[in-house]
């Protein structure tokens, strides 16, 4: 297979994914990273209890049939630079994030060798897969923290690099269960991005090229702000209240698509959100 063959693939998860049940997002990560044959690696780096979170993992994996599953660990930037790391991503055919610290992973992973390694192999056609923290970092600027549960300020969000998987977008986590709409509406609008995304828990947005799938119990919240008419950003102070008219929100639960290139929601059934029966029609 060339590289203009390849897809990409990324399973951008929203944390506290099942791994004890038919754990259907880890199903889907090790089906698409190649199944029985599945060489996964575990990047640890956002946690500060690398081998419990990794061997946790390399339980649910090995239960699910891969192959071979390894943890990579980089405490340090020099790690990154690990011959044995490197060899180990080179052999991969899905390398996954764990959740804890998403600034730990830019920190020491950014622009190092191994980052290098990871997105080639990536271009190549391997699955990238991540998990609270490990979704934070998949966007070319993440959320590295802000607050919950309350209205759109520019004070409430700390923004960073990240690892640029999925440029041009803002991912946020834990989304419905922690109120973070507030949170991911201010991301966008501070940057040069005009989709968010936020996952709920045990739920992922399974991306393949350009097109995303949602699987798993929650949803996932797009705020589309490419056609919004105003906001405030630059007349208010970082503790006002922002406003945003004219932006789009689309709630989309398992088995419904959304279209990186159109912007557009697909219906569970196949449908373009655009051709659907409109709401109300046929109730007079």
């Amino acid at each position: 297979m060339t590289t203009s063959e390849n897809k990409r693939q990324l399973v951008i998860i929203g944390g506290a994914e099942d791994k004890d049940g038919d754990s259907q997002i880890l199903r889907e990560f090790v089906r698409r990273a190649g199944s029985t044959r599945a060489n996964i690696v575990i990047m640890t780096a956002a946690t500060e209890l690398p081998r419990d979170v990794g061997e946790n993992y390399i339980r649910v994996f090995e239960r699910l049939g891969a192959e071979k599953v390894r943890i990579v660990d980089t405490e340090t930037r020099e790690d990154a630079a690990s011959s044995t790391a490197l060899e180990a991503i080179a052999k991969a055919t899905g390398i996954f994030f764990t959740g804890g610290d998403q600034a730990r992973i830019t920190s020491i992973l950014k622009d190092t060798e191994l980052d290098r390694a990871i997105h080639q192999r990536y271009g190549e056609g391997i699955v990238i897969g991540g998990t609270s923290a490990g979704a934070a970092v998949m966007p070319d600027k993440m959320i590295v923290e802000g607050d919950s549960e309350t209205n759109p300020r520019p004070e409430i969000v700390d923004m960073g690099p990240g690892l640029g998987f999925l440029p041009g977008v803002v991912i946020d986590q834990h989304f419905s269960e922690r109120g973070r709409l507030g949170r991911l509406i201010t991301a966008l609008v501070r940057e040069p991005a005009v989709l968010g995304f936020g996952i709920d828990e045990n739920t992922a947005m399974v991306v393949t090229d350009s097109q995303i799938e949602i699987i798993g119990q929650g949803s996932v919240t797009v705020v589309d702000d490419s056609e919004a008419t105003y906001n405030n950003l630059d007349e208010i102070l970082r503790d006002e209240a922002l406003a945003v008219c004219g932006a789009k929100l689309h709630i989309l639960p398992h088995g419904f698509k959304f279209d990186l290139k159109t912007r557009k929601p697909i219906l569970s059934n196949g449908v373009a959100a655009d051709n659907a029966v409109p709401v109300g029609a046929g109730n007079a």
